[in-house]
C-alpha cells in the first residue's frame, strides 16, 4: 500500500514537471514569434510610409540614383547605398571563403589534433572583437596602406570589403570546419581504398560532398558582412554615389541609416525613407535566411 501511494505521489510529480516544463516552452516560444512578428510590422509599417505617405514610386528608389532628401525638389534613390551593400559584401565572401576553407581542410584534413586543439580557438576569438576595433584598424593600416598603393584617399568599397573578410571570417571557417569534421570517415577509406592520395581525396570527395554545407557558411558570412554598420561606415568613405572604382568613397544600406537617423524628425519623408532602407535590409536578411535553409536542405540529401 505504501508503495502504491510513493508510486502515484511521484508519478504525479513528473506530470506537474512536464506541464509546467511544457508551459514554459510555450511562453518562450509565444514571446519569440510575438517579437518576430512586432519588429517585421513596426519596420514594414514605417518603411512602406515611403511610398503610401509620400508618394514615393518603389522603382524610383530601388533603381534612382540620387539621394537628396531635403533637396527641391527631395530624390529618393537607394540604388548607390544597395550597390555598396552588394558589392562590399560578396566581395568579403570572395576574399574569406577560400581563406575559410583553406583553413578547415588544414585543421581536419591535415593536421587534425593541432587544429581542433589550438588554431580553431584562436580563429574563433576573432569573432568576439568589437566591430569598432575592426573598423579602426581599417582605418589605421588599410586605409593609408591603399592611399600609398592606388590613386584615391585609401577609403572605398576595397577597404570596406577587406575589413568585413576578416570580421566574416571566423564564421565561414567555423561552418566549414564543422561540415568536413562531420563527414563519414566511410567516405575517404573508400577513396583511400581506390588508390586515391591524400589530396584527390579532399577535391574530388570530401568539398564536393561538403560544398551545400560550405555555400551555408558562405551565405551566413555574407548575411553577417550585410548588416554590419559601424566597421564598414569607418572605412567606405560614405558618399552616396555609385563608385566608379574600388578604391573611390561610397556608402551602404547600414552606415546611411546610422548616420542619418539621428538627425531627422519622425514622420518627415527622410525619416520614412530611411526606414524604408531598414525594411530593404530585412527582406534581404529573410532572403539569406531562405538561402541557408534551402542549402541545408540540400546537404540532407
Amino acid at each position: 500500500m505504501a508503495q502504491t501511494v510513493a508510486k502515484k505521489h511521484a508519478n504525479n510529480n513528473h506530470f506537474v514537471e512536464e506541464w509546467v516544463g511544457k508551459v514554459y516552452t510555450t511562453i518562450c516560444v509565444l514571446f519569440l514569434v510575438t517579437t518576430i512578428v512586432a519588429m517585421v510590422y513596426f519596420v514594414a509599417s514605417r518603411g512602406l510610409r515611403t511610398f503610401f505617405v509620400n508618394d514615393v514610386n518603389v522603382f524610383d528608389l530601388l533603381t534612382g540614383i540620387k539621394w537628396s532628401p531635403e533637396g527641391s525638389p527631395p530624390a529618393f534613390g537607394a540604388l548607390p547605398f544597395i550597390f555598396g551593400s552588394f558589392s562590399t559584401s560578396l566581395l568579403a565572401a570572395a576574399i574569406a571563403a577560400p581563406l575559410s576553407f583553406c583553413a578547415a581542410v588544414f585543421m581536419v584534413e591535415i593536421t587534425p589534433k593541432l587544429g581542433r586543439k589550438y588554431l580553431q580557438p584562436v580563429i574563433e576569438l576573432l569573432a568576439g572583437i568589437p566591430s569598432v576595433v575592426y573598423g579602426f584598424i581599417g582605418l589605421s593600416v588599410i586605409v593609408p596602406l591603399f592611399r600609398d598603393l592606388f590613386p584615391g584617399q585609401g577609403v572605398g568599397i576595397a577597404a570596406g570589403a577587406l575589413v568585413l573578410s576578416i570580421m566574416i571570417l571566423p564564421t565561414m571557417t567555423t561552418v566549414a570546419t564543422d561540415a568536413l569534421a562531420s563527414l563519414p570517415a566511410g567516405l575517404k577509406e573508400g577513396s583511400f581504398a581506390l588508390g586515391a592520395t591524400r589530396w584527390q581525396t579532399i577535391y574530388r570527395v570530401v568539398l564536393p560532398t561538403t560544398l551545400p554545407a560550405l555555400m551555408t557558411g558562405v551565405v551566413l558570412g555574407i548575411a553577417r558582412a550585410f548588416g554590419e554598420a559601424l566597421a564598414v561606415q569607418m572605412v567606405i568613405g560614405n558618399a552616396p554615389f555609385i563608385p566608379g572604382s574600388l578604391f573611390e568613397s561610397a556608402s551602404t544600406l547600414t552606415s546611411a541609416i546610422t548616420l542619418s537617423m539621428g538627425n531627422t524628425a519622425t514622420g518627415s519623408a527622410h525619416n520614412n525613407a530611411l526606414w524604408s532602407l531598414a525594411l530593404i535590409l530585412m527582406v534581404m536578411t529573410f532572403v539569406f535566411v531562405f538561402i541557408v535553409r534551402w542549402l541545408e536542405g540540400r546537404s540532407k540529401l
